[in-house]
This record gives C-alpha cells, structure tokens and sequence, in this order.
C-alpha cells in the first residue's frame, strides 16, 4: 500500500493488518530482527508478532519509534503511518456488541465487513450472512441455552447487523455451498425453517448472492474436514485469509499454502455441487415438503 493511501470501506481490523504488513516489510529491509525491533519498543517477541500480523491496536509512540529504528525520516512517509495507525484504533461499529463478541470472533467480523469476496462452506447451519432473524435466534438458542434473553437479542442484532452489508452500494460477492442436510434440518421449527429456506431463494437471487447445494446423492465430497469460509480482498497487500470456526476459539490460516489447499477444496465443492438454478429449485422443492 503506497504511504497515504487508505482504501475505500476498509475499517480497523484491516487497516491494523496493513499497517502491520507494512512495519514488517520495512524491518526486514533494513534487515532487523523481529527481537530487536520488539526491544526497542519495550515489547516481547509474541506481541511484535502480533503487532506485525495486526491482531492488536497500535501505540503512536511504538509506530513512531519503528520507524526511526527502520530509517524512515521522510516526514510525508512518517506522517501517514502515523495517521493510519490512528484510524487502525478507531473503534468499530461492531465493538458495541462487545458484551456478546469474544475476542477471537471480534477479527473476522472486522475482516468480513472489509472483504470484497466471501466464499463458505457450511454444513450444519444456513450461513449467519444469510439467516432469517427467527432462524438465526434458534441457532444461538441451541448453543446458549441458558443465556439471559437479553443476551440472546443482543446476539441476534449483531447477527442482523452484519448483513447489512448484502445492500450497502458496494456489497461483497458472497458465495455460499451448503450440504442439502442442513436444508432438510429443521431448526426451530417447521415455520421458521420454512420462513428461512424462502429467505434463500430470495437473497440467490440478488447479483452477489452464489448459492449451491452438495445434494445427498453428490456422495463423499473433498471438504471431509468441516465447516470454513475464505475471505479475500480489495487491496492486494491483504492475502486471502481461511477462517475455521470452532467452539469457544477460531483459527484463521495466512499462509498461501494453507489457504490454497482451502481454496482448492473450495473449488472441488463448487464443481460437486448443483447450479445455482438448481440450487434454487431444489430450496423451493425442500420448502414445499415441509
């Protein structure tokens, strides 16, 4: 990302992995140990890590000081670096939800607002992108059961929110492949399930909407391992990112390998799975039935 330049619609999670990306680019072209950089800014090895992979805020003060260690003097340069790690802090809209947002889901809620494709696959449950509110309250009913009603409410609005930007000027292509189990699964009941499988048929239906089902009669298929979304991104200093959801942590996978073999999985499913056209009538027949 060239020095000044904040692209369009990306927020804070985003905004802290460039700038991360761009300390660390800077550091290894003066040839400086991650150590000795953590050192000069009175920090460990693990939080400059973090700080270069942008899981944590920024200090001016630590910016400021890096890159006088890494020999940026050209006050332009120095002044955007700073005015980026002062947007990176700035609070998102979703850190209101905090009470009900654990830490390792915070980042992929940031990551999937500044994504410009969001590719899942999903076997259990229709994706949170793509639920109907009384479907997306039964999900979190079954994995809260005993939380206060206005936790619960406080999870539904959060899940509500984050759709919002299906509709916003420049939505992001979102292309789901979900197992025909989870259509056939009636959560919540036969009206919300049907309520929900109508919402399908309705969302495919918009141009950034990709819906396909793996029908039962698809047999064995390549995603043996579960549930995963892929988010990619505008600016090409952001690679893609694979995002495995467990069930009180998350893993999210940076490496080109890793996600490449995700990618290619994801690929597999696709081909496997029926066309959108299909997809759609098979939702319809799936409703009708219930």
């Amino acid at each position: 990302m060239a020095a000044g330049r904040t692209p369009a619609g990306n927020g804070p999670t985003v905004l802290r992995i460039l700038l991360g990306s761009q300390l660390r680019r800077l550091r290894e072209a003066k040839g400086i140990s991650r150590q000795s950089a953590g050192y000069a800014i009175r920090a460990s090895d693990a939080k400059m890590s973090r700080l270069e992979l942008g899981r944590v805020g920024y200090k001016q003060r630590d910016v400021a000081d890096l890159l006088t260690l890494y020999g940026v003097v050209d006050e332009q340069e120095r002044e955007a670096c700073l005015t980026l790690a002062q947007q990176a802090n700035t609070p998102g809209w979703w850190q209101k939800y905090g009470d009900v947002l654990p830490s390792w889901f915070e980042m992929y809620v940031g990551l999937e607002q500044a994504a410009s494709v969001i590719r899942t696959y999903q076997v259990q449950f229709v994706p949170g992108l793509l639920q109907t509110e009384a479907y997306a309250r039964s999900v979190i009913l079954l994995g809260n059961p005993d939380a206060p009603a206005a936790n619960v409410d406080l999870r539904v609005a959060l899940r509500m929110a984050r759709q919002e930007m299906l509709t916003r000027p420049d939505p992001p292509r979102v292309w789901a492949v979900v197992d025909e189990a989870l259509l056939r699964r009636p959560v919540g009941g036969v009206r919300v399930m049907r309520e929900q499988l109508e919402r399908l048929i309705e969302l495919s239906e918009l141009p950034q909407v990709t819906l396909q089902v793996i029908p039962f009669d698809a047999g064995g298929h390549a995603a043996a391992g579960g549930s995963f979304s892929i988010l990619r991104f505008a600016d090409p200093n952001i690679h893609d990112i694979a995002y495995l959801e467990q069930l009180t942590s998350a893993l999210y996978l940076e490496k080109r390998a890793d996600v490449g073999n995700y990618l290619m999985v994801m690929d597999r499913l696709c081909a496997a799975a029926s066309s959108p056209a299909e997809t759609k009538q098979q939702v319809a027949n799936i409703a009708k039935a219930l």
